[in-house]
């Protein structure tokens, strides 16, 4: 049985077919650009010439047609959007499965909202594989799964919101405090896929700290933690330390925001992923 593990770009994975794990890109656009958010894109290229930019920006979901491709012909398909509160990735996703399975009597596919985005995507695919290499059956995966996301969560960092505010993911009065005198805002993702701020930090460093105590206070004991940055390497492994000087055998990953994160985070932003 051929199992296949699908993610729109908003997870920062690259396509690994040795793996079956597939990202399906989404793009940002601009007045005289697109940008592919696939394993071509010059990220730094892209977050460059946008911060110059001064015209409309916006990003666009992958079409039924995009998720059908990436189902391939696999048997069992295991599907994870960005937010459904923040995009129509999800609602793409769950017409392709409609058509997948009837066009494909007896395969399957499970379409899961991450009501996130980012590294707390990567932190469900790895729950995936553990999954699959125990054995479990596609069923119980999918139940397994949901209730896993219960326990997982995203906190951010960033020195501008504005690109979330000029596409309607927050307020223009909150994004204008965001780079103000060097204000960073920390925030996370609630439990119905939208981006709450959480606190206003004067200062990269006591942002970071306070993106530690966010993590402690959501339950974290110790559990993975995936640290996506935006071209602010310093900033994650200084979260990574603080980390593990309190949990010593935490399992911390540092990786790099791609396209449409990096977008949304823009430079200097951090995104982390968690396991509580």
């Amino acid at each position: 049985m051929k199992i296949r593990i699908v993610a729109d770009s908003s997870a920062d994975l690259v396509t690994l077919e040795d793996h079956n794990i597939v990202s399906v890109p989404m793009k940002i656009m601009t007045d005289y650009k697109e940008y592919v958010d696939d394993s071509t894109l010059d990220v730094k290229g892209m977050t460059d010439e946008l911060a110059s930019y001064r015209g409309k920006s916006g990003s666009a979901c992958p079409g039924v047609g995009d998720w059908m491709d990436a189902f391939g012909d696999a048997d069992r398909v295991f599907c994870i959007t960005i937010t459904s509160n923040l995009s129509g990735s999800y609602n793409s996703a769950m017409v392709a499965k409609e058509t997948y399975e009837s066009e494909n009597p007896g395969k399957k596919v499970c379409v899961i909202d991450s009501l996130s985005a980012g590294p707390e995507l990567k932190v469900t695919v790895e729950k995936i594989q553990e999954l699959l290499a125990e054995g479990k059956e596609f069923e119980e995966i999918c139940a397994k799964v949901s209730e896993y996301q219960k326990s997982t969560y995203l906190v951010f960092m960033l020195k501008s919101l504005t690109n979330l505010a000029n596409n309607g993911r927050v307020s223009t009065a909150v994004a204008k405090i965001a780079g103000v005198l060097g204000i960073h805002v920390m925030g996370i993702a609630s439990a119905v896929g939208t981006l709450e701020q959480k606190a206003k930090c004067r200062g990269e460093k006591k942002c970071i700290q306070a993106v530690w105590k966010q993590i402690k206070e959501l339950g974290y004991r110790g559990g993975k933690v995936r640290i996506d940055h935006c071209f602010n390497e310093e900033a994650a492994k200084q979260l990574k330390a603080m980390i593990i000087n309190e949990f010593a055998n935490a399992d911390v990953i540092i990786g790099t925001t791609k396209g449409l994160c990096s977008f949304y985070a823009e430079q200097g932003g951090m995104l982390v992923g968690i396991e509580c």
